[in-house]
């Protein structure tokens, strides 16, 4: 027995440990159920409510003080709210710890009352309480419940997803056990057709009883509808509200009520652009989120892991962003591609006759050639085909060891005479010199693509000492520019050269309505919005002859991984995460807990079946899914790309046997074809079966046949895939089984595949057709996929580590931005500007012992004398000095401030005292002398307190204008400064630490940008306007209509009041649901809700 075993045997393994964890709470509520299923219906309500109470009188008394605090703010003076507001924040992590406590203190009552309301709406066609005036409010707007005098009627049937369910869910043990563990926070791993989507129901109850929010998330918008319909009901008995923002267009008055819901559902990236938006905001009527409370993520593996890398950005048009050299450089890159093919294939054919030879010397130099081969073009179809022959892969492995050997020192006599070298596993393309001379030509600049050595230039130009500094200066911009122009076309070669040879058309992408459009490799469907970055994506619209999108700057971005991470509370479901559940840790610090089935699992999981070359492996498949037909079980078979799936689907037409294909271009007979899935006799072909969102049902005569069959035509690179194609069968104890047919000449098997499995087959000998079935084959696969998810875990790391590095800065200008929109801490940001500005300009000074330039700085920005004499500065030590100036400065501010507002009052007092009931909201103006700004204030507000609503709107004002503007500018940089890093790596460098160096560099010289920029304008505030007859009204603060627009496309609509970015509508195209009619009486009939009155008196009015 190993330590291991031991270890296991003494302390139980994982699952063991986190169910004994769980059980007592499982206990819990099991006991408190029997006690809950003899109330009544109104008395089941009721104890929600005293719940609801319960938890409010728990943090009643932290709450009262966090209110009295906000309240005492405005009569504090400036220098004295940082204190005050550091409590609230200390109070506030209080009450979110407190709320934790009662929440696990009443889980059992209210996961008790769920199951219970599941039970009464699953055996009772109507559940009959006391009419609240939330159930009035419901029976407007839905079906399924109706009121007859003082009753509400709850019916157990309603619409969902466009069709009429009834309800027939009550919670099994194992789901309690899953809702526990979602409630905890971590991520709850349950089988296909385990109920994931019951088992959120528990949490989700819970947690809503606070009344701060919980966001449900999904993969895509057809299931944020479906189930916000579906489980709402179950919520809204309680007197919880439901909805879903994708229902709602962007940045409307709908989406905002829909996060002011109790439960909220959503898609991923949905919750994420309307964050991005907030942070765009000018108004905080614009505002649709509240603070992020507690999230449940469905499939939380494709959201937290697959989706996690990829940025969600609001960008819009930058000037000559048409002026791109795509499209210019497509035919020097065509030459390029073809001429290597044709290099390829000599050497390939080079390697074939070499092989033949029994000079062993020949044989080492075919294995050169046929390495080069590889190097040159790996996804060359002769050249795998080649490479599954028996002893030719063994031989290709070798010559790279020698080659690589030593640091790759000898790397380069193998790849000199290639244009171009590929690094498929890590998607790298390297220009040779050759390539080079190919495509420089006859140009008139034989170093057209090559980047200068600006370090070495630089360096040499400083040594010169005949040249001016003016000279010297005019020298570097040259250079700079030079490499600036070179690093954007080598850029563009690269991007296309990877367009050309490392993504296939109907693999990566499909060409759709003349647009290029990404494949999700998890799922197979079309991710509509979303293009490839960094120029990738307009190589291939390029290469494919599509129009090429115009460049486009970002305006506001972040990655779901740093989105998730902003939540108090975050939990997930999928029923594939355990293979995973190393990276979810730690990035999110979300624990893995297996879920145990609530039946045991029938399904038969075979080995592996093994061929040489893809073609025997067909034939196989076709093979066996005719007897499987013939033996009257449904067939599913799991492709990995869409270019599979049409094939497998001809070969089964000229066979005659029918069938369905789901795939990325026909994604949308989706939910007919799963529903078809598990007929007698039914193929289907599917792209991926990960987030379908539906389970295959089995009739009888199939269950007797032995249940459904999955065939998988290809390993996929990672194994939660494999798991979720497999779990489609077995559902809730269903016989099934499942094999997987593989290939050496496949990707996963070519890449990572080990060498023993090609050498085994050649030492056995296996003949074409022959195939080998083995456990340790089986096993050594799943050794090459965690092969490739530990690069991929390394890939998206490192791509997340860019994200951090921005993320960190965007906290810091978000909550600058947000105190600003609000008004809530902009006493407190300013007082840090002024104090940071000043200390900058002393500790300079100081340092250069420059007296005059401190003078310069003081007058230009704060626009005072320095409150020091030169002698004083001379001997005064430095904290000093910058406690003095700070001391004047603030005293000068609160002046300017007060003299603003002693200028404005007398105008607002006349104008509210005769004109008060014509204006709520007035324009006052005030310049910095540069520029006007017209601050818009609300009129009784500025009248009860002498004017000072002017003064926190002009600070409110200039802020944002100055934080947007410089914000923008340095995403811009931040966005150059990551392309121009690549590069770096050619010098032996490190581009993320250059990234963090540089970027950091720039945050520092943009927050000092917003300090001095804001000082220097509010201390240089004046108001213009002496008489009432000056006041302009103020208009109504227009909301941003985004119903028209879309993010399918990144260019802008033209004429200006389409080119906001914000305003475009980022929703999945939606799904053709029926047309159902919304219930609405007569104006003269009764309204719906109860009250007796006519409907045109009523709701109708």
């Amino acid at each position: 027995m190993g330590f291991n075993d031991l270890l296991k045997k003494v302390f139980g393994n994982k699952a063991q440990r986190d169910l004994k964890e769980i059980e007592p709470f499982v206990a819990k509520i099991k006991a408190a159920y029997d006690d809950i299923k003899k109330l009544s219906n109104d008395d089941l309500r009721q104890l929600t409510e005293q719940l609801k109470k319960q938890i409010q009188d728990y943090v009643s008394k932290e709450n009262a003080r966090i209110q009295e605090l906000k309240e005492s703010v405005e009569a504090t003076e400036l220098e004295q709210r940082e204190k005050i507001y550091s409590e609230i924040d200390k109070l506030e992590k209080e009450v979110t710890v407190k709320l934790e406590e009662v929440l696990e203190q009443i889980l059992p009552q209210a996961f008790s009352i769920v199951k219970e309301t599941a039970r009464r709406f699953t055996e009772n066609t109507t559940t009959v309480v006391t009419a609240t005036a939330f159930d009035r409010e419901l029976a407007v707007k839905y079906d399924f419940v109706t009121i007859e005098g003082d009753k509400a009627v709850y019916k157990n049937e309603w619409l969902a997803g466009g069709n009429t369910i009834k309800w027939d869910m009550v919670h099994y043990d194992v789901q309690l056990f899953g809702g526990t563990v979602l409630h905890k926070g971590k991520i709850a791993e349950m089988a296909t057709g385990e109920g994931k989507t019951l088992v959120a129901t528990l949490p989700v109850f819970l947690n809503a009883l606070t009344r701060r929010g919980v966001h449900v998330v999904t993969v895509n918008d057809y299931l944020s509808k479906r189930d916000s319909e579906w489980m709402g009901p179950l919520y809204m008995f309680h007197g919880l509200s439901v909805d879903c923002i994708d229902k709602h267009r962007p940045n409307s008055e709908e989406r905002r009520s829909a996060y002011l819901a109790d439960i909220t559902f959503g898609t991923n990236n949905e919750f994420g652009f309307d964050y991005l938006r907030d942070n765009m905001a000018t108004h905080p009527e614009d505002l649709v989120q509240r603070k992020h409370n507690f999230a449940i993520v469905d499939e939380v593996d494709s959201v937290l892991i697959d989706d996690a890398r990829t940025p969600l950005i609001i960008s819009g048009p930058v000037p000559k962003g048409d002026d791109q050299l795509f499209e210019e450089l497509r035919p020097k890159v065509e030459k390029l591609v073809n001429a290597q093919k044709v290099l390829v294939t000599k050497y390939l054919a080079e390697a074939r006759e070499l092989f033949k030879s029994d000079d062993e010397k020949k044989r080492e130099e075919g294995a050169l050639a046929l390495f080069r081969s590889y190097k040159g073009m790996p996804k060359n179809k002769p050249l795998i085909k080649f490479l599954s022959e028996q002893g030719i892969k063994a031989q290709l492995l070798k010559t790279e060891e020698f080659y690589m050997q030593e640091n790759n020192r000898n790397m380069h006599i193998a790849t000199d005479p290639l244009y171009f070298v590929i690094d498929e596993k890590n998607k790298g393309i390297n220009l040779t010199d050759k390539g080079i001379d190919l495509i420089t030509g006859n140009s008139e600049d034989p170093k057209f693509f090559v980047l200068p050595d600006v370090g070495s230039e630089i360096a040499e130009l400083e040594r010169n000492s005949s040249l001016s500094a003016e000279e010297k200066q005019n020298l570097k911009d040259e250079i700079n520019q030079n490499y600036a122009i070179k690093s954007e076309r080598v850029h563009t070669i690269n991007q296309l050269l990877k367009a050309y040879t490392l993504f296939e058309k109907d693999v990566e992408y499909v060409v759709l309505e003349n647009k290029v459009k990404i494949v999700d490799e998890q799922t197979g469907r079309i991710m509509e919005g979303r293009r490839y970055s960094d120029g990738l994506h307009q190589a291939i619209e390029a290469k494919e002859s599509v129009k090429v999108e115009a460049a486009t700057q970002t305006f506001a971005t972040i990655t779901l991984q740093n989105y998730f991470r902003m939540y108090s509370k975050l939990a997930g479901m999928t029923g594939t995460a355990e293979t995973e559940a190393g990276e979810l840790w730690d990035i999110y610090k979300l624990d893995v807990v297996v879920i145990p089935t609530n039946r045991p699992i029938a399904r038969n999981d075979m080995e592996d079946r093994v061929y040489k070359t893809k073609r025997e492996k067909y034939t196989a498949v076709i093979e066996e899914i005719e007897s499987l037909v013939n033996a009257g079980r449904p067939v599913l078979v799991g492709t990995t790309s869409v270019e599979i799936s049409e094939l497998l689907s001809r070969m089964l037409t000229s066979r005659k046997i029918k069938h369905n294909v789901l795939n990325a271009k026909l994604h949308q007979r989706e939910a007919d074809i799963v529903a078809e899935a598990g007929r007698k006799g039914t193929v289907t072909i599917a792209t991926n079966m990960a987030g379908r969102g539906t389970d295959i049902k089995l009739t009888p005569e199939v269950k007797e046949a032995g249940g459904l069959a999955i065939i998988g035509t290809e390993r996929h690179e990672s194994r939660r895939v494999d798991r979720q194609l497999r779990g489609r069968a077995g559902r809730q104890g269903d016989p099934g089984s499942s094999i997987f047919y593989v290939s050496l000449e496949d990707d996963l098997m070519r890449l990572f595949g080990s060498e023993r499995i090609s050498s085994v087959m050649d030492r056995l000998g296996f003949k074409e057709g022959e195939m080998i079935e083995h456990s340790m084959i089986s096993k050594s696969i799943e050794r090459a996929q965690r092969k490739v998810e530990e690069n991929n875990f390394g890939i998206r790391k490192r791509l997340l580590e860019y994200d951090d590095v921005m993320n960190s800065q965007r906290e810091v200008v978000y909550s600058r931005r947000r105190h600003a929109l609000m008004g809530e801490r902009i006493g407190m940001d300013i007082t840090n500007m002024i104090y940071e500005v000043a200390e900058s300009m002393v500790e300079n000074a100081k340092t250069a012992n420059d007296y005059p330039y401190l003078e310069e700085e003081v007058l230009k920005i704060f626009a005072l004398d320095v409150p020091f004499t030169e002698e004083q500065f001379v001997g005064g030590k430095q904290h000093e000095l910058t406690s003095k100036l700070i001391a004047e400065i603030m005293a000068a501010f609160k002046r300017k401030m007060d003299k603003l507002a002693a200028i404005a009052y007398p105008v607002i007092k006349q104008v509210y005292e005769k004109q008060g009931k014509q204006y709520e909201n007035i324009l006052v103006p005030i310049t910095d002398g540069k520029r006007m700004f017209n601050v818009s204030t609300h009129l009784e507000t500025a009248y009860n307190n002498e004017a000072r609503e002017i003064i926190k709107a002009f600070e409110k004002q200039t802020l944002l204008y100055i934080i947007d503007d410089e914000w923008k500018e340095h995403l811009r940089q931040l966005d150059e400064l990551r392309n121009s890093v690549q590069n770096a790596s050619y010098e032996q460098k490190d581009p993320l630490l250059i990234y963090k160096l540089e970027s950091y560099g720039l945050f520092k010289e943009m927050i000092d940008s917003i300090n001095r920029k804001v000082i220097a304008i509010l201390m240089r505030g004046q108001i213009p306007m002496r008489e009432p007859e000056q006041v302009r009204e103020a208009r109504p603060v227009q909301r941003m209509d985004m119903s028209r627009y879309k993010t399918q496309k990144d260019e802008s609509a033209t004429g200006n009041s389409l080119q906001d970015p914000t305003k475009q509508d980022t929703r999945e195209n939606q799904r053709v649901e029926p047309v159902h009619a919304e219930k609405r009486p007569g104006r003269n009939e009764p309204c719906f809700c109860g009250s007796g009155k006519k409907y045109k008196h009523c709701h109708g009015a």
